[in-house]
């Protein structure tokens, strides 16, 4: 199809670097898109005028603060393999697929080394939301994002000599996969969750019940949870009983720098 080809073509390419409204288009396509899912089919009632207007504060700070400045530390702080040619000429499916099961692997023993006793500070932040939506998904702390974008920078070695475009797709992949994670849908797939993580599986994850303080830290494939014993199944915990937070007032300073 036409519409692919340009896409894919440098003709895009440079549209998107020369459009500044490409990327504010993106963001409110996918505002609308995620809202009318939780409209559609909520999973429990959340006040959304009452929060937004903070929630949509921490995105933009993230957007333009805390990725930015941990992707510049990162510069001095990651493991960047230098793979040899026989696996970059592979098939690039081959390699997209060794990427994410590589980087979500990394980010399931990172999100589980978050959730003890001495590192939990940067990641509470991420859990003191007392409602969930997609939007609440979106704060992190700066050592938080720097430690969590190490697996990622490792398995991005694989995509080594990919065509321009494969950079904007995982972006924009994985921001879809952190909202659907988080999105306050009703949604029940048992054969779904033996591959990916769903919103009911993951919202377990951010239960104030202290049994499930480090139960579903998958962030892409449930195998890991199930594989490493985190695996709570969301057959077995009522959604609708659900509730959320960390149980505690801490100032949001200290929420937001991870101290």
């Amino acid at each position: 199809m036409e519409w692919i080809e340009w896409v894919l073509s440098r003709e895009f390419r440079q549209f998107v670097l020369d459009n500044d409204l490409f990327f504010p288009l993106l963001f409110l396509g996918r505002l609308i898109g995620v809202t009318a899912i939780e409209v559609w089919r909520p999973a429990r009632e959340v006040s959304y005028r009452k929060v937004i207007l903070n929630d949509l504060t921490v995105f933009v700070v993230y957007q333009f603060v805390i990725f930015p400045l941990a992707q510049q530390i990162n510069r001095y702080i990651a493991i960047r393999p230098q793979l040899p040619e026989t696996i970059l000429a592979m098939p690039l499916l081959f390699r997209v697929l060794c990427y994410f099961v590589i980087a979500d692997f990394g980010h399931y023993w990172i999100h589980r080394l978050m959730h003890t006793k001495h590192v939990w500070r940067i990641h509470k932040w991420h859990h003191a939301p007392t409602y969930m939506y997609w939007l609440a998904g979106t704060r992190a702390t700066v050592p938080q994002q720097v430690i969590v974008n190490l697996p990622y920078i490792f398995a991005w070695s694989f995509l080594g000599l990919s065509p321009w475009w494969m950079g904007l797709a995982i972006g924009m992949f994985s921001s879809l996969q952190n909202d659907w994670m988080h999105v306050n849908v009703t949604w029940r797939s048992n054969w779904l969750e033996w591959l990916i993580v769903t919103p009911r599986y993951h919202h377990i994850h951010h239960s104030d019940n202290p049994a499930h303080y480090k139960a579903n830290l998958a962030a892409l494939f449930t195998l890991w949870d199930r594989l490493f014993g985190t695996y709570v199944n969301p057959d077995e915990v009522k959604e609708e009983e659900l509730s959320f937070g960390i149980g505690e007032n801490v100032p949001l300073v200290r929420l937001a720098l991870g101290v």
